[in-house]
């Protein structure tokens, strides 16, 4: 049986889990991976970085998910057939251009984002799966118990306390549910930083703002963090982690860091939480995480930098990446082009 404890938070209902003893750590630690499914993998950009991740390692049997996580019957249809010893879920919607969008469009947010990940999350517990969830850490902000500027992050039990948003909200109210799965594995992710810049990549966003908020936050640089994921997930670990590089960096060291090896020519300007609330429909989630679990946990050979040396590595091989597109040194794109004043 599941037993929940229900209280209020903000005015909204949030659970607090009380995990089943259904299965075991043991029923997954001695799992060997061989076969993976990733749903997110066809068209998502962390399923496509994990998909094409797997294939290079080699040893895996690997495939993109067909079915949509909403439609509950493909999905275990597509689960029967494949059989799979581990599920990567990456699918889900943060809307386009931004987060925005969800407040637009609430009951596709829910549809995809709470009835999606819950069907696969449900599902591989029933057919005891190992399930990795790529989740948010923008669930909480910054308060009297986490001040700014402290070094005092939120850890993996705390309750969520960011509702600014509704793709927030809905992940606040989602991972309470999921941390009572005992075959899931649930990341918080934040603010991801590929080595590139597509447009999902925080650097590309805020590149290309006019003004930036300068805030201190926890974040993941991917070519670290995601094969970390691979080898947490063969490990067989499951429960809540804060999948953050250790520390923290502000937007305007980032967008730094962008002067100095992509763009010297680049400049930008700051305005203060206050102006930013008057242009966008849901306010952004500023906090820090404490990585304490995560690295206690990481399994050998994994090695993840602190996030102001990972995000100066991450720079490095931006440009050497850009100079092979050619791109750099002088044929950047003009979105990517400020207009000098």
């Amino acid at each position: 049986q599941l037993f929940i404890v229900q209280f209020t938070f903000q005015q909204h209902t949030y659970f607090e889990p009380h995990p089943t003893p259904s299965a075991t750590m043991s029923e997954y630690t001695d799992k060997p991976m061989t076969k993976v499914i990733i749903y997110g993998g066809k068209t998502g950009w962390i399923g496509g970085l994990m998909y094409d991740l797997i294939e290079k390692q080699g040893g895996i049997e690997v495939f993109k998910a067909e079915a949509r996580i909403e439609n509950r019957a493909d999905v275990e249809k597509e689960l029967d057939e494949i059989k799979p010893s581990h599920v990567l879920m990456a699918a889900g919607i943060t809307g386009r251009p931004n987060i925005d969008w969800c407040e637009d469009n609430k009951p596709d947010t829910i549809r995809t984002n709470v009835i999606g990940t819950l069907n696969v999350a449900d599902l591989c517990n029933l057919k005891g799966i190992h399930c990795t969830i790529y989740a948010t850490g923008c669930i909480f902000k910054y308060d009297e118990a986490h001040p700014l500027g402290s070094g005092i992050g939120f850890k993996e039990e705390d309750t969520p306390n960011f509702d600014g948003s509704w793709y927030s909200q809905t992940k606040g109210y989602m991972e309470p549910m999921l941390a009572c799965y005992p075959n899931c594995m649930i990341l918080r992710v934040r603010m991801p930083v590929s080595d590139d810049l597509i447009h999902r990549n925080f650097v590309t966003k805020i590149v290309k703002y006019e003004r930036v908020v300068n805030i201190p936050n926890s974040m993941t640089i991917l070519h670290e963090m995601l094969p970390a994921s691979l080898a947490m997930a063969k490990k067989g670990l499951t429960g809540v982690y804060n999948f953050t590089n250790p520390g923290v960096i502000s937007h305007n060291e980032v967008l730094d860091l962008y002067t100095k090896y992509i763009d010297p020519t680049y400049t930008y300007k700051n305005f203060t939480l206050e102006e930013q609330a008057k242009v966008i429909k849901a306010d952004r989630s500023n906090n820090e995480l404490d990585t304490t679990k995560l690295m206690r946990d990481m399994p050998e050979g994994i090695v993840i930098n602190d996030i102001k040396t990972a995000y100066e590595l991450c720079f490095q091989r931006m440009k050497k990446n850009l100079t092979e597109l050619g791109w750099l040194p002088d044929n950047m794109p003009a979105e990517f082009v400020r207009n000098k004043e």
